[in-house]
């Protein structure tokens, strides 16, 4: 598996740096999977028929509605925990507080260690495009870990700095 990243060139409208440009990374999403895709590839890969699996399912779900409504931090076998929260406005006034403040109500996901440690060790793979859409480099996680610098490509004081990665292609040179 590889996490597939795109890293696109575009100009800072506000703050300090506001009107340089710079390359701006974001996870690609392939595609949003269906339910029926998912429930087909775990009775696949652990050969319960796919209506006990779907009813399995539906039925943590609903578990996991009930009990996280009421505040509790509710587990999901395999993944980690979820719990509900919301952000909300603050006031001085004890006499001011209602449901009213709240802003946004949300789930809140904390993966198992197990599922952390895959992320960690997933390939990434970058993909840098300029800020007309031209691919300009490309770079893996098998990289060397070095750090281009353009303004120094020689290296100078900060020696190592410069050269390839030996896991990328460097197209736009």
């Amino acid at each position: 598996m590889t996490i597939k990243v795109k890293a696109q060139e575009r100009k800072l409208m506000v703050g300090p740096r506001a009107g340089k440009y710079v390359y701006q990374m974001a996870a690609e999403k392939y595609s949003s999977l269906s339910e029926s895709k998912m429930i087909e590839e775990a009775s696949l890969r652990s050969g319960i028929q796919k209506g006990a699996l779907q009813a399995a399912f539906s039925a943590c779900g609903d578990v996991i509605k009930a009990w996280a409504t009421e505040g509790h931090s509710v587990p999901v076998p395999g993944l980690g925990t979820m719990r509900f929260g919301l952000n909300a406005k603050s006031v001085e006034d004890v006499n001011m507080v209602a449901s009213s403040l709240i802003t946004t109500r949300k789930i809140i996901f904390v993966p198992s260690s197990d599922v952390k440690k895959e992320l960690m060790n997933t390939a990434v793979s970058i993909t840098c495009y300029d800020r007309n859409g031209k691919v300009v480099k490309r770079v893996n996680s098998s990289d060397s870990g070095v750090i281009e610098d353009p303004e120094n490509p020689s290296g100078g004081e900060d020696a190592g700095a410069g050269g390839s990665d030996s896991g990328g292609d460097d197209l736009g040179q």
